[in-house]
């Protein structure tokens, strides 16, 4: 069976010194499947748009900012993650400057800066805590993964870089 997810955008907006990064913590909607935990801004691709131009525009929907430089920092198979099972693939970005002032909040829910090396700290996907420290990494080299969820949790990981 041909694997058919649905593709999204995942970006980690630096500050201008790089010690913090700009998270949402997703405390605005209670049906919301994320509710409580912090993460990176994206979300879905649109049928007429590349990944960079998807993640600029999420980027500039979720935060009120324009990504000025970007990098691919990797990518991730989540198979079973969607609230229905449905299976998500993602484009992981690094920001490393921007333009403008981040909003305080958005429907979604708060907008923080948070020092990076608290990242792991704050409540967050299971999944997360594998791939969030290659994001941010000297490592020069994408990493690709794959992350089987079922009912909410992660089921196994794998990556690899090159």
């Amino acid at each position: 069976m041909p694997y058919t997810p649905i593709l999204a955008t995942l970006g980690y907006v630096l500050s201008p010194d790089g010690r913090r990064v700009l998270l949402i913590h997703r405390n605005a909607r209670a049906n919301d499947q994320h509710l409580g935990k912090y993460n990176g801004l994206g979300g879905k691709l649109e049928a007429d748009e590349d990944i960079a131009a998807g993640m600029r525009r999420e980027i500039l929907e979720e935060a009120g900012i324009t990504c000025d430089a970007m990098r691919l920092r990797g990518t991730i198979s989540w198979p079973g993650f969607g609230k229905g099972g449905e299976d998500w693939f993602g484009f992981v970005f690094l920001v490393t400057r921007y333009s403008g002032t981040p909003h305080a909040s958005n429907a979604e829910g708060t907008l923080e800066w948070v020092d990076v090396e608290r990242v792991l700290d704050l409540p967050m996907w299971e999944g997360d805590r594998h791939f969030v420290p290659l994001v941010f990494d000297d490592d020069p080299r994408a990493f690709h993964m794959v992350m089987p969820y079922r009912d909410g949790r992660m089921l196994s990981w794998s990556c690899s870089r090159f």
